[in-house]
């Protein structure tokens, strides 16, 4: 991709979260384009349909996201990273809820797999950082990975719809987290 072309891309990209994170999957792509600085028909050389553009942007975030969770990995503070992983995946979930459930649903349509590939590279990650903290022994041994994650799922799901949902969402993750330590370290 040539230099500009790909500064539009990345543009549109920038422009798409902002409005997609503010009015959900029905955002206004010619204001997305025009909020990058690009004609519309740029915007749609790069991204042919709507649901283009929304996996382009969830790709981003995911593929963000796994990496977030890799690097942390490595971290000191073994219930800090898995802490701080599962808040950025909590904020991911409040904040594309709508964009997840349409790729969901397009994937039924079209045969494909792509919500299931982001869904697998997302639970090993996590499933990572869990038995990293399992085995410090600053969480639970009998803390399941998928009941965890879905946990987190649940959370954004609660929390998606309520005036103060970030507050609320917090508040649920704290219940979860202190819910993960063994009796001897609960604060």
């Amino acid at each position: 991709m040539r230099a500009d072309a790909r500064r539009n891309y990345e543009q549109l990209l920038g422009q798409a979260k902002i409005a997609f994170a503010e009015f959900g999957t029905d955002a206004s792509l010619d204001e997305i384009a025009r909020r990058a600085g690009v004609a519309s028909g740029t915007l749609y050389r790069h991204f042919p349909t709507r649901l283009d553009l929304i996996e382009a942007v969830l790709a981003e975030r995911i593929a963000e996201l796994a990496a977030l969770g890799r690097q942390l990995l490595t971290a000191e503070d073994e219930f800090e990273a898995l802490s701080t992983w599962l808040r950025a995946a909590l904020d991911h979930g409040l904040t594309y809820r709508g964009l997840s459930a349409t790729v969901m649903n397009a994937a039924l349509d079209r045969g494909t797999d792509l919500a299931s590939t982001w869904h697998a590279e997302l639970f090993e990650v996590g499933a990572a950082l869990l038995a990293r903290a399992r085995r410090s022994g600053t969480i639970v041994a009998d803390a399941h990975d998928a009941d965890v994650l879905k946990m987190i799922g649940a959370i954004a799901w609660a929390a998606h719809d309520a005036p103060d949902s970030s507050a609320q969402a917090s508040r649920l993750l704290v219940l979860l987290l202190n819910g993960l330590r063994p009796r001897s370290v609960q604060q």
